[in-house]
């Protein structure tokens, strides 16, 4: 429940430090003074539908923090992006699903649309 204020931990104090460093190198490189990050929210709050609606894109900290909702939620059109490389790589989030390639099989590709349209 990221750290309840210390009863559980404290990685927040050391997340919210990175959030505010990302946040004024990106609004003094890019000349904008929109919010760009928030401080952490734990994933069964992040993802209600009333906290959903606020955001754009959502960031986290550990894979299965982001990747279980998301799945949930967006299965058929959430995408990932790999960040710092020398190239723009998005991907459908789903996997290849070579188990129903080649079968007759009526499939979704919204997430395939979306991953080329990020671009």
């Amino acid at each position: 429940h990221a750290g309840d204020d210390g009863v559980l931990g404290d990685e927040e104090k050391i997340i919210i430090k990175a959030i505010d460093k990302a946040t004024k190198t990106i609004k003094k490189e890019s000349n904008t003074n929109n919010l760009l990050f928030t401080n952490p929210l734990v994933p069964d709050v992040a993802f209600t539908p009333n906290v959903r609606k606020n955001y754009k894109y959502f960031v986290a900290m550990y894979h299965d923090q982001g990747l279980i909702p998301l799945k949930a939620l967006y299965f058929d059109e959430g995408i990932n992006i790999s960040l710092n490389l020398p190239i723009v790589r998005t991907s459908v989030d789903h996997g290849t699903a070579f188990d129903i390639a080649y079968k007759g099989i009526e499939l979704n590709s919204l997430s395939y649309i979306n991953a080329i349209k990020y671009f």
